[in-house]
């Protein structure tokens, strides 16, 4: 009788033990279709131990995380009664999958506990048990009460549907309450969209140390380095310079890889080419800022960045920097800075900003005064300089686009007359098909050199994230209907440089002088001053023997 009382309480104790039953009741299928018991991972683990309220999860590939909370989400149901639960994906058909992974580990739990919790409804997309709980699955969901939420891949669904996206965020977030639980997982999807979002508050709040409330997302990281699966023999596998490179700045960032870690990403490389940094991203700075899905532009600036291309380039003194424009009325207008080098384009900034009339913008190159004096009324942003003061840069052309011959409203001037009477050097660009534009950018972004610093961090973002239209009822990118967002304008004005910089006379850099041009020169005090000329010598004791008499 001991014995029995031993083993029952035994059995109530395994039982009572969470991480027991989530490593020990549940079954799946694993990579060859065979049924295998659920074992929670390293990155599993870690999430279990580390999970809030409102967990937003940015990871690499193939980490288990859908599994995972499949198999907590059917764990939490059948040993709590009365629970709601709902899954969100992006595509019905992997909401189905999600729920079949349910149904296949329930149909292998201990005959006891089925008979204990048995189902009462069950279809493609519900399963109600006669306790009470149940899971839902859709793309959206609105209406009742969610004790627990999956929503998976919202960087997806933000970037291809934001409509769909901004349904989920006022629908179905807003049916779990305060004290409930939330999963939202993806990998990143460019720098914008509501898994971007939440992903920067909920890490601003981690970087800062803030106490997290019930209602504030915990964000979850798992880098591609951290899976110990991901390694293998390094022999043989030839490490180029641009990985090298690579993997210097990543220590640099404090992480050290080993050889078999170096190999396993060179060689997965190869086959993911440019998804590489979003699929297997190294920290969450670049898993954001790796080129998304139906990229126009993108690969091209993942291109320029292993070249090198993207980093210190200010603008050539002497030099005139042009602007590169594309209007908008009632949504952003976008300037690049780019001089035309012999060989090359330095493009050393960017600016934009929404709902501005022209004379905003020629306040910014130029500065208040020259706005103040066509028009004494107007409304001064405080820019007693514009950019080319402020940065010493040579004055160019203004190259607007084809609309700039469209009259301004009230001003009874087109805009390139406008742009002139403040004091613009402006022209008009030729009007090119959209297919030409685009691939004039993409050749002409190898020919470039980005000045980081100008232009970040809006102009390289809208380079990379800059994409199709996407077409929800075929399920594909629209190629050749580049999608109407905040990227859309940055890219146009780079259109406007891409189809105009080639008929530009380049402009040749201001000759050094040459060591034998340069001296040194004694100063009274003992001191030294370097490189002044034979000329500027002379010109200097010139002046002080008329300054003496």
């Amino acid at each position: 009788m001991a014995r029995h009382d031993a083993s029952l309480q035994r059995a109530i104790d395994l039982f009572s033990d969470w991480r027991w039953r989530l490593n020990n009741l549940y079954w799946i299928t694993d990579k060859e279709g065979r049924a295998v018991p659920f074992r929670m991972n390293w990155a599993q683990e870690s999430l279990f131990d580390g999970m809030h309220y409102l967990n937003v999860v940015l990871k690499a590939r193939q980490l288990g995380f859908s599994t995972f909370i499949a198999m907590y989400m059917l764990d939490v149901c059948v040993f709590n009664s009365h629970t709601a639960a709902g899954i969100i994906d992006a595509k019905i058909d992997d909401a189905k999958g999600k729920l079949g992974k349910i149904s296949f580990a329930y149909e292998r739990m201990p005959d006891g506990i089925k008979a204990a919790v048995p189902i009462g409804t069950a279809n493609a997309q519900m399963i109600e048990w006669r306790n009470g709980s149940s899971i839902k699955v859709g793309t959206s969901h609105r209406g009742g009460t969610l004790q627990l939420l999956h929503i998976s891949e919202l960087g997806k669904i933000a970037a291809t549907q934001p409509q769909k996206a901004r349904e989920i965020r006022t629908g179905a977030l807003n049916t779990v309450q305060a004290g409930n639980q939330v999963f939202v997982e993806s990998t990143a999807e460019g720098q914008q969209g509501d898994f971007y979002d939440i992903c920067t508050l909920a890490q601003a709040k981690q970087r800062m140390g803030v106490k997290l409330t019930r209602l504030d997302f915990k964000f979850h990281f798992y880098a591609w380095h951290q899976a110990p699966e991901y390694e293998i023999d390094p022999e043989g596998v030839v490490i180029s310079e641009q990985f090298a490179r690579y993997f210097s700045e990543l220590e640099g960032k404090g992480i050290k890889l080993r050889p078999g870690q170096k190999a396993w990403y060179v060689k997965k490389a190869e086959t993911q080419l440019d998804d590489m940094k979003r699929e297997y991203p190294s920290t969450p700075e670049e898993a954001f800022e790796a080129s998304v899905e139906g990229a126009i532009l993108g690969p091209w600036m993942e291109a320029a960045e292993r070249a090198g291309k993207i980093g210190v380039f200010p603008a050539v003194p002497g030099v005139p920097v042009h602007s590169f424009w594309d209007i908008g009325r009632k949504d952003y207008t976008s300037i690049w800075f780019v001089q035309i080098l012999p060989g090359k384009c330095r493009v050393v900034g960017f600016y934009q900003n929404v709902l501005s009339e022209l004379p905003h913008y020629a306040e910014y190159l130029l500065g208040t005064a020259v706005v103040m004096k066509h028009m004494p009324d107007y409304l001064s942003r405080g820019l007693t300089q514009g950019v080319y003061a402020n940065k010493g840069w040579t004055q160019g052309n203004a190259y607007l686009p084809h609309d700039g011959k469209v009259k301004e409203w009230g001003a009874g001037r087109t805009r390139v007359e406008q742009a002139i009477k403040f004091g613009l050097k402006a022209k008009l660009a030729a009007l090119q098909e959209k297919h030409d534009q685009i691939n004039a950018s993409r050749t002409t972004i190898p020919m470039c050199e980005f000045d980081r610093e100008g232009c970040e961090p809006a102009g390289l973002k809208v380079l990379k994230s800059y994409r199709w239209e996407w077409d929800d009822k075929l399920g594909a990118w629209k190629t050749g209907t580049p999608a109407h967002d905040d990227n859309s304008h940055g890219s146009d004005a780079f259109h406007v440089f891409s189809t105009t910089w080639r008929e530009m006379v380049p402009e040749a850099e201001p000759a050094r002088p040459k060591p034998t041009d340069l001296i040194i020169h004694a100063n009274a005090d003992g001191s030294y001053n370097m490189n002044m000329s034979v000329k500027e010598i002379a010109e200097m004791n010139r002046r002080k023997r008329l300054a003496n008499g």
